[in-house]
């Protein structure tokens, strides 16, 4: 297990791999940069001892229900906005404009909920441009303090707010490149924190048909980030030799790290009808699966199955799986599941086309099976003009 600085050795090698990936896109020597990239990555393992050290982990709560549908497993084929935060890479597929809007009842009974909103935009001949905004709602919280424990002192609400800005573009028919930048904001009404982190990605598709998927994602570098504000400081006295006076003392939080991974995936797709010309895509079954490397927790295998019916209704499952979790009745506490998620995950998505332009509007779906908890219930709503 790795111990000490190791996330920070971690974090090095992300920002080591991005620098690289980046500047060889703009080299067009993809396919060498994922291979190095791949060989890095395994040579590191998920660090379940860090787990809870990270902070800003609404960072990692996918919000789309296209993507979860399947677990997440389908970073190498995303399109759209969705791309946004699987894989950066994937809006370049922006035919000219895309508009989404998710809504995320998070664990069910726990009263949190999550919004998503994203637009994407085509620009020149094969680039486009995001902006997205997520925000975490975690309902209202009791103020408490030593004298008044159980409250009664009214309430707070935090909130947590990432905003993105991102851009993409083809650099090949076979090669899609992309950067995002994210805003991080966490706040209550007198304590907060600011910070930054960069996603980037890249997706490789080839095959007569472009059935063939890969891709490959660094999420989440940046600095680390610190609270600050009123809420840290607290009124104290002073015990002097002449007189006792009061003080305020300003106490310092700890900075934290943000929960940096990567993703390396692939899908391929089977077209189940053929006509004159050897393809017909009424019918499609598309398998996908995704690892990703963590550095605070397990690592995570995700598993995904998707079949289309003239790209109009989508049908959708998926298995997240990670180290320990089909585990029941473990008494050890060093082999138990540390995530509510139990695995299997499904979802369904139906695309109505409209207009002249072949314009589409979408509706969208997706549930995560969880104990505790009733689930993770997200719908998603997707105009692509």
């Amino acid at each position: 297990m790795v111990r000490g600085n190791a996330s920070s050795r971690y974090t090095e090698l992300l920002i080591f791999n991005c620098k690289k990936i980046m500047i060889t896109i703009l080299d067009k020597k993809v396919k060498l940069t994922v291979l190095a990239s791949a060989i890095a990555a395994t040579t590191f393992a998920g660090n379940p001892e860090r787990a809870g050290q990270a902070g800003a982990s609404q960072l990692l709560i996918n919000p789309y229900a296209r993507n979860t549908g399947w677990a997440g497993s389908n970073q190498s084929r995303v399109k759209g906005i969705e791309a946004q935060f699987l894989n950066v890479a994937g809006t370049a597929f922006t035919r000219k404009t895309e508009v989404n809007f998710a809504r995320t009842n998070w664990l069910v009974g726990s009263g949190i909920s999550m919004n998503a909103f994203g637009l994407t935009q085509h620009v020149g001949e094969t680039g486009a441009i995001g902006f997205g905004v997520v925000a975490l709602n975690a309902g209202k919280i009791d103020v408490t303090t030593e004298d008044q424990p159980e409250g009664g002192l009214g309430t707070f609400n935090p909130t947590f707010y990432n905003i993105n800005l991102s851009y993409a573009k083809g650099f090949s028919d076979n090669i899609y490149g992309g950067i995002n930048v994210k805003v991080i904001s966490e706040q209550i009404s007198n304590v907060s924190a600011r910070g930054v982190a960069i996603d980037a990605g890249i997706q490789y598709q080839t095959g007569k048909y472009d059935q063939v998927h890969f891709g490959i994602s660094l999420k989440n570098v940046g600095p680390k980030m610190q609270y600050k504000g009123d809420g840290l400081t607290f009124q104290g006295t002073s015990h002097g030799s002449a007189a006792n006076y009061q003080l305020t003392v300003s106490n310092r939080s700890a900075a934290f790290e943000l929960p940096a991974l990567i993703n390396i995936g692939g899908a391929y797709d089977f077209y189940l009808t053929k006509d004159t010309a050897g393809l017909l895509k009424t019918h499609r079954i598309t398998l996908a699966a995704n690892f990703t490397s963590n550095s605070f927790t397990y690592d995570n295998y995700l598993f995904g199955l998707e079949y289309s019916w003239k790209d109009i209704l989508f049908l959708r499952g998926g298995l997240y799986t990670e180290k320990y979790i089909f585990k029941k009745g473990n008494t050890d506490l060093n082999a138990q599941r540390m995530t509510a998620f139990t695995g299997p995950t499904c979802g369904a998505t139906v695309e109505i086309p409209f207009g002249e332009k072949k314009s589409t509007f979408g509706i969208d779906y997706s549930y995560r099976f969880t104990n505790p908890f009733g689930g993770v219930h997200s719908f998603g709503v997707r105009i692509n003009l």
